[in-house]
C-alpha cells in the first residue's frame, strides 16, 4: 500500500510539473519555427529572432520593462529591508499594528483596487500640485514599489526573527556601534533574503500587467502590455522568440543566484568547521 501511495505521489508531482513547464517548452520550440502560424510546425529557423531585433516597439518596451523592474527591485529592497528591520526588532511600538496592516495590505487587496486607487491619487495630485504631469515611468515605479515592498519586508522580517540575537548583543557588549553591528553582522546574515527579495521584486515588476495598465502613459509602455495588445490580434511567432529570451535570462539568473547561495552556505559551514577544529579541546585540558 505504501508503495502504491509513493508511486501515486510521484506521478501526481510529475503531472504538475508537466502542466507548469510544457507551455514554456512549447514556446521555446515554436520560436524556432519557420511558419508564420504559431501552432503549425514546418522546419527549423531562427528568422524570428532576426526579425525581433528589428522590431523597435518590442525592443523599446523590453528596455522600459527592464529599467522599471531594476529600479523597482532596488527601491523595494531599500524600503522593505528598513520596514522588515523595524517590524522584527521593535515588535511593539505606537503604530506597529497600523504599519503591519499597511505592509500586508498589498498582499491581500486585489491589484486592480490598488491600481485604481493610485490612479485617482495621481489625478488628484496633478490637479492640486501639477505633479505628476500625466502617467509614465515615475507613476509606474511608485505603483510597482508599493506592490513589491511587502514581499521584501516579510522576507527580511522572517529572516531577522529567526536570527540569533546573541550575535548582535555580543558585538554591542564589545563596544560596536549600532551602525557597525548592522553592517558587520546583521547585513551579511540577511543578505540571502535581500537577494531573494530583489529577484522576486524584479520578476513581479517585469511581468506586471494590471498596475502598469492603470499607471502607464501613451509614451511609456511596458513589454507585457505590448505583448497583450498584440496577442489580441493573434499569436505572433516574434512573441515566442521574445518569450524564449526572457525564459533564458530568468533561468540563468535563478541558477546563478541559487549557486551563489549554495556556495555561500558551504563557505560558512566550512569556516565554522575550521573554527571548531582550531578551538582548544576542553577535555584534554581538564576544564
Amino acid at each position: 500500500m505504501s508503495f502504491l501511495f509513493k508511486n501515486a505521489g510521484r506521478m501526481f508531482l510529475t503531472l504538475v510539473f508537466l502542466f507548469l513547464y510544457l507551455p514554456m517548452v512549447s514556446v521555446v520550440v515554436f520560436s524556432f519555427n519557420a511558419s508564420h502560424l504559431a501552432n503549425e510546425w514546418t522546419h527549423f529557423s531562427t528568422a524570428w529572432y532576426a526579425k525581433l531585433l528589428q522590431d523597435d516597439e518590442l525592443l523599446d518596451a523590453c528596455l522600459t520593462s527592464v529599467q522599471l523592474a531594476f529600479a523597482t527591485a532596488c527601491c523595494s529592497v531599500v524600503i522593505g529591508a528598513w520596514v522588515g528591520f523595524v517590524l522584527a526588532y521593535y515588535r511593539r511600538f505606537a503604530g506597529s499594528t497600523l504599519i503591519s496592516a499597511m505592509v500586508n495590505a498589498p498582499l491581500v487587496l486585489p491589484e486592480v483596487i490598488s491600481g485604481i486607487s493610485l490612479l485617482l491619487l495621481f489625478v488628484a495630485m496633478e490637479q492640486m500640485f501639477g505633479w505628476p504631469q500625466g502617467r509614465g515611468l515615475a507613476t509606474m515605479l511608485i505603483g510597482h514599489t508599493m506592490l513589491c515592498v511587502s514581499y521584501v519586508a516579510l522576507t527580511v522580517s522572517a529572516r531577522l526573527s529567526s536570527m540569533d540575537a546573541s550575535l548582535s548583543e555580543a558585538a554591542r557588549d564589545l563596544g560596536a556601534t549600532p551602525l557597525r553591528v548592522f553592517f558587520d553582522i546583521t547585513l551579511p546574515l540577511i543578505l540571502p533574503s535581500l537577494l531573494a527579495g530583489w529577484m522576486l521584486s524584479f520578476t513581479i515588476s517585469l511581468d506586471d500587467v494590471i498596475m502598469s495598465a492603470f499607471l502607464s502613459g501613451p509614451e511609456t509602455t511596458t513589454l507585457p502590455l505590448v505583448l497583450l495588445s498584440r496577442m489580441r490580434l493573434g499569436m505572433n511567432p516574434e512573441i515566442n522568440a521574445m518569450g524564449t529570451l526572457i525564459i533564458g535570462v530568468v533561468s540563468i539568473a535563478v541558477v546563478g543566484n541559487s549557486y551563489y547561495l549554495m556556495k555561500r552556505e558551504r563557505a560558512q559551514a566550512q569556516s565554522m568547521r575550521n573554527a571548531l577544529r582550531a578551538a582548544p579541546n576542553t577535555t584534554n585540558t581538564g576544564i
